[in-house]
């Protein structure tokens, strides 16, 4: 237990923030008894000093746990229990016990409960205590281990895929009824990929390897029109980078242009960034660049 309040006050030390005087501030109940100290020695006013300066950033480390630092007398209770019975193998588990409760309250209760948001199931925190209870005494009337972890492992594929349906079934539908039509048209090429092209202007300069650096001009757009990103936004000279560096649809395209050539990419979700949300990019779009090969970088 002192190893780990050592380690924990080890992390904020660099802050500067003086504690008794927090103490003063925020909790004015505090009575500190009455001990008087003996130092005998440089060992021990050495040891003294260490003490009061482990408490260097303690408070601001409080704080960010969340712990109500009016609460103090209480915490100070706390730590000299834990001192005292530091080598308590009981203690020790007690206080495992804790500081497992918090981490559950704190982080994974709500991390799942946002997991399942907006699909068909949600959490129910009082029956995942006693679910997470049960486990631990060994009780397995209601579910096994092993019959547990199937169950929740395949609601969490399930109740995953629904809820993405849920949220971008309709974002992903509008970008496939779009490159149907787009695929109609007479100067769209299409290419057993998925990916759509046309050409806006031919280029007749070299061809870049995947691994090669080109210089590109471009501009994004999805499938309504809305501009999310541009070269022209990043700065006045074109964007550099190798083919194998972005998105399928882009790697695939690159490595077809010749320099000087520009062309105007219809890329589907799963040769962009898939079920992934990419700021104004949402889950499962179709997206439409304008793209730009200047040339390639030569070692």
């Amino acid at each position: 237990m002192k190893k780990t309040i050592l380690l924990a006050l080890a992390l904020v030390a660099s802050a500067s923030f003086s504690p008794v005087e927090a103490i003063k501030k925020k909790n004015k109940e505090v009575v500190f008894p009455a001990q008087p100290v003996v130092l005998n020695n440089s060992s021990d006013s050495l040891s003294y000093a260490a003490g009061i300066s482990l408490t260097n950033g303690l408070i601001p480390y409080l704080i960010q746990q969340k712990v109500d630092t009016t609460m103090m007398a209480d915490f100070i209770r706390g730590v000299r229990e834990g001192v005292r019975s530091a080598d308590s193998p009981k203690q020790k588990a007690y206080m495992a016990g804790l500081d497992i409760a918090r981490q559950i309250s704190e982080r994974m209760v709500p991390g799942i409960t946002t997991e399942f948001k907006d699909s068909p199931d949600s959490i129910v925190a009082d029956l995942l205590y006693k679910g997470f209870i049960h486990a631990l005494e060994g009780d397995s009337t209601i579910f096994t281990y092993d019959a547990a972890e199937k169950l929740f492992t395949q609601k969490r594929v399930a109740d995953k895929l629904a809820k993405e349906e849920k949220l971008y079934g309709p974002n992903r539908e509008a970008g496939e009824q779009f490159l149907k039509e787009n695929a109609k048209k007479d100067s769209v090429i299409v290419l057993p990929s998925g990916l759509q092209y046309k050409v806006l202007v031919k280029g007749d300069g070299e061809v870049p390897l995947e691994d090669q650096k080109v210089q590109v001009n471009y501009e994004g757009r999805l499938v309504d029109g809305t501009v999310f990103d541009s070269s022209a936004v990043h700065g006045e000279k074109p964007a550099e980078f190798t083919p194998k560096q972005v998105i399928k649809g882009w790697t695939e395209a690159l490595t077809m242009m010749p320099v000087g050539s520009k062309w105007q990419l219809y890329i589907p979700y799963y040769l962009a960034y898939g079920s992934r949300n990419s700021g104004k990019i949402q889950p499962y779009s179709a997206l439409i660049f304008d793209v730009e090969l200047v040339g390639i970088v030569k070692k």
